[in-house]
């Protein structure tokens, strides 16, 4: 798995180099850098906590395609899953951040 910054959107807050359990991502020239993004957990941490949706997760391409992404806005207690897919088409899931670590 590997996460990928979208420049454009980040704003440099620093909340994925925060939470990144491996200590991928650092904030440079005020924008997400993730230098070894092939040492990326697929966690999703980061994903999650991205106020402005800015960084995303390759989807594996059994589950999406060659070059699908996903990611991810937080709106109180829920997240809305975003699946950019290779085609371009969108798949949306909404799921409720209190269920998330549940199973």
């Amino acid at each position: 798995m590997s996460v990928e910054a979208i420049k454009k959107s980040c704003v440099g807050c620093g909340a994925c180099e925060e939470v990144c359990p491996g200590g991928l991502i650092r904030i440079s020239g005020g924008k997400a850098v993730i230098d070894r993004p092939e040492l990326c957990w697929g966690c999703a941490s980061c994903i999650k906590e991205c106020p402005n949706g800015a960084l995303r997760l390759y989807i594996s391409p059994d589950a999406g395609g060659l070059g699908g992404r996903l990611g991810a806005t937080q709106a109180g207690e829920k997240i809305k899953w975003t699946a950019y897919l290779a085609d371009g088409r969108e798949v949306v899931v909404v799921t409720d951040s209190r269920e998330s670590n549940k199973y």
